[in-house]
């Protein structure tokens, strides 16, 4: 995750940061990702049930039952534990998470038990009373996925009319005081849509904008072929860093972040070194606190059935079963190779990654992507930084 409005536009300095000492348990929600311990944010699958088809789904949900979910109070088990652990934020996500009925129950318990609790949702199913219930319930944040405007979003989603839902949705989350956000997930399907969610936050008042780099999973491993290329890449990012520096001009300041491409902040860092270089080394300080790619560490997922993932993408890949033994125990096993190898990826990847000067600051990106590219240990595929920028 690169928070472009952190870095780029001064919404954050590594001050802001060292004053908690970079502690995760008492670090502020929007400085998480600077945190040292890097206790990890943990992503709930709660149900594999949705009431969409979305294109790039990384979990294929559909909307039928799906057998094997914990249980209520499996759940309740999952969250003491996560609280005991120190873990600093639990996400909701699914498939569609509203379409379980513990949700409030749930996440209830997780703001009692002093875990930050979000919701990662498509937003059609939020009506008044689902965001009065959820404001009641003291979530941190609520991220819609959006992929577009009406046409290219309703497209993705495989059902007309979700763009009105999910945009209701957002706005019945706003009125109720909830902070809220778009997702949106970019490819050559939508790109050409990206400046119109950069209009719509100002016209809807909406908070944060996260664009996510695709990554080739699920049903989203059949939209490999429309990934942007390294330049389209690099237009994109132009692109939002222009339109965040434009919010801010016009005092009205937003939380854009990037995410699930590391490369995001040496190419950031390299345009302000020919900006502005004096902010450009305070945002290299950032940077190396942010570590890059923490898939493994830093993040982790419990899918539905309580399997154990390195990331919500890599659904291939298990370290354990909750069922079986507590998430802090599997977190915490150092005889499980792979997870060794992740928290010192270093070692271990290949390929440009090797001898990129960037990889303190990257983390070798997504290995999700590489293994998908034949070796989970070679270079990402979406790194879109020139040789000449790496060497």
């Amino acid at each position: 995750m690169i928070g472009i409005s952190k870095l780029y536009c001064g919404a954050v300095e590594a001050a802001d940061v060292l004053r908690y000492g970079r502690d995760s348990g008492r670090l502020p929600s929007h400085l998480l990702q600077f945190s040292a311990d890097k206790r990890p944010v943990v992503v709930w699958n709660i149900t594999r049930r949705c009431n969409l088809r979305c294109l790039h789904c990384y979990s294929n949900s559909q909307d039928i039952p799906f057998a094997g979910e914990l249980t209520t109070e499996e759940g309740k088990k999952v969250i003491e534990d996560l609280a005991q652990f120190g873990a600093p934020v639990i996400l909701f996500s699914g498939g569609e998470p509203l379409m379980r009925p513990d949700l409030p129950e749930l996440a209830q318990y997780a703001v009692d038990k002093g875990l930050r609790a979000v919701i990662s949702t498509n937003g059609t199913l939020i009506t008044r009373e689902w965001a009065k219930k959820l404001q009641n319930i003291g979530l941190s944040y609520v991220g819609v996925s959006l992929d577009g405007t009406e046409n290219t979003h309703d497209s993705f989603r495989g059902r007309k009319g979700a763009y009105g839902a999910a945009l209701a949705g957002i706005r019945h989350c706003r009125d109720a005081g909830i902070k809220v956000g778009i997702r949106f997930t970019v490819s050559r399907q939508n790109v050409q849509d990206v400046e119109a969610m950069f209009d719509l936050l100002v016209t809807e008042e909406i908070e944060r904008l996260c664009f996510y780099h695709l990554v080739y999973s699920g049903r989203g491993s059949k939209l490999r072929a429309d990934d942007l290329s390294h330049a389209e890449t690099r237009q994109l990012l132009d692109l939002i860093l222009r339109r965040t520096k434009m919010l801010f001009a016009a005092g009205e300041p937003r939380e854009i972040l990037t995410v699930d491409n590391h490369a995001d902040g040496p190419y950031l860092y390299l345009k302000l070194r020919e900006e502005d270089p004096a902010r450009a080394e305070k945002v290299l300080q950032l940077l190396k606190m942010n570590e890059g790619n923490s898939s493994g560490h830093g993040i982790g997922c419990i899918s539905w059935d309580g399997e154990v993932h390195p990331d919500q993408f890599w659904r291939g890949i298990s370290f354990g079963n909750v069922r079986k033994q507590p998430f802090s125990k599997i977190w915490l096993d150092k005889s499980n190779e792979l997870m060794a190898k992740l928290r010192e990826k270093k070692k271990y990847v290949g390929g440009r990654c090797a001898r990129c000067r960037w990889l303190d600051i990257c983390g070798g990106n997504f290995r999700a992507r590489a293994e998908a590219a034949g070796d989970i240990w070679g270079e990402d595929p979406a790194c879109y930084l020139k040789e000449e920028e790496i060497s």
